[in-house]
């Protein structure tokens, strides 16, 4: 499925980190960064993860909320979320046909001549109204949250 800008937010319900659970349309009135990792702990997404962490307070001064979406158990991310102090919620998409697919970041990859299915690293803008305004796909680490917070102060 292609997510397009100026297109509805796919809903979804998740459950989260400390076994809560979100539902993106629960948050209508903040803009919404929602963004895709592939694996708690891991050198990329512990910085990016740690980006975010560090930036929230300019997020939350823009009335925006950090939601970051793997297939890693909510017990990993438990620990993920403890052993680097992130204060925003991660979610549980355990299920490939699930949001992952919504979104479309459930893609074919491949590393040393192998493929295989996996999270592409992605984050999509969502405003106020559940409206996508920005999406980035394969995405980068270094710069991207600065990226993203640019593009939430814009909206």
């Amino acid at each position: 499925m292609s997510i397009e800008t100026g297109s509805p937010a796919p809903d979804f319900t998740l459950p989260t980190d400390g076994g809560g659970t979100v539902t993106l349309s629960a948050l209508k009135g903040k803009a919404v960064v929602l963004y895709f990792y592939p694996k708690d702990d891991t050198t990329g997404c512990t910085a990016e993860a740690c980006g975010f962490r560090d930036a929230m307070p300019d997020f939350s001064g823009v009335n925006a909320t950090v939601i970051g979406i793997s297939r890693d158990s909510i017990k990993s991310h438990d620990k993920f979320k403890a052993k680097y102090s992130l204060p925003f919620t991660l979610a549980g998409d355990t299920d490939e046909t699930g949001v992952c697919a919504a979104y479309g970041t459930w893609v074919e990859k491949s590393m040393y001549g192998r493929t295989y299915m996996g999270i592409e690293r992605a984050t999509f803008l969502i405003d106020k109204d559940g409206i996508m305004r920005q999406v980035w796909r394969k995405v980068k680490v270094a710069g991207h949250v600065e990226a993203v917070l640019a593009a939430a102060k814009g909206l």
